[in-house]
């Protein structure tokens, strides 16, 4: 059998691979021991492998999305596909003050001169009000929108375009309706949001409440109609009043639409009337 030699130039790179050898093992258990502590560290993700069953947990792939948040009091059922309610989305109808008191709520201004004459009637009795506007009238306004808001009264939402038949639209229209009016009124008021929202008529529908209400507008419902958009009279207009109030706290009248001086006059009338009765002025939950 013949007889190897093994040289000295040889004998040198037989070590040096041997060296770069045992670094790679020691570097391939780092990296496995680097990855099984960042797996069993607390609060720390792994990250996901691009398999079928991570894509089945994403709400596109048939998977629920998580529900949203419980809101004290409220009946209402969310519907989970749509962004989570952040205020009630039940409409409102109570008075933060309690059970004897009212909540005074105008709509469909603002108008440059009866709003105005209204918001003078308000503040000879101490009254806040939340003005219902629609999204062009407030932007054709916005000087009365922020008088509105200076003299510490609530903004709501009541549309674009006052559609009453709006709950038989379709979604996108419903949404456009809300969300459009929401940012006329905002921007008009000076940044100022509206806190409420109520629909023309009372064509409220599950999805456009939701919609409102995800963004912080509570529904509002009225309990009483001084009937005033029809321009009944004054007298009738305060009967009206006087006779539905057992119904609930929050009466409807209106600064818009027309000439209002009918519904200037029934205000000073009801308002020093209901401080007789004892009733306290509130808003209306939230």
């Amino acid at each position: 059998m013949a007889r190897r030699t093994v040289t000295r130039g040889t004998r040198e790179r037989i070590v040096m691979v041997t060296a770069v050898t045992a670094v790679a093992g020691l570097a391939a258990l780092a990296s496995v021991w680097t990855a099984e502590a960042h797996q069993g560290a607390p609060g720390t993700a792994a990250a996901a492998p691009h398999t079928s069953a991570s894509k089945a947990k994403s709400p596109g792939n048939g998977k629920k999305p998580v529900p949203a948040r419980p809101i004290p009091g409220q009946t209402s059922v969310p519907d989970a596909s749509l962004p989570a309610p952040r205020v009630s989305m039940d409409i409102a109808h109570a008075s933060d003050k309690g059970a004897h008191a009212v909540n005074i709520t105008i709509d469909d201004g603002p108008d440059p001169v009866w709003t105005p004459r209204i918001l003078q009637v308000l503040k000879e009795n101490g009254v806040k009000a939340v003005f219902c506007m629609i999204g062009p009238q407030a932007a054709a306004h916005p000087e009365i929108v922020r008088q509105v808001v200076a003299a510490g009264h609530r903004l709501c939402d009541h549309t674009v375009s006052h559609d009453t038949t709006m709950a038989t639209k379709s979604r996108a229209y419903q949404s456009k309706e809300i969300l459009d009016a929401e940012q006329m009124i905002e921007h008009a008021s000076g940044g100022v949001k509206p806190l409420y929202y109520r629909a023309p008529g009372g064509a409220f529908t599950p999805y456009s409440r939701q919609i409102a209400a995800a963004r912080a507008m509570r529904p509002l419902g009225w309990n009483v109609d001084s009937k005033d958009f029809d321009r009944p009279g004054t007298a009738a207009m305060v009967a009206t009043v006087r006779n539905e109030l057992p119904n609930g706290p929050t009466i409807l009248f209106h600064d818009g639409g027309g000439d209002r001086s009918q519904t200037v006059a029934a205000l000073r009338q009801l308002l020093p009337w209901l401080k007789e009765q004892g009733y306290a002025f509130g808003f209306p939950v939230r």
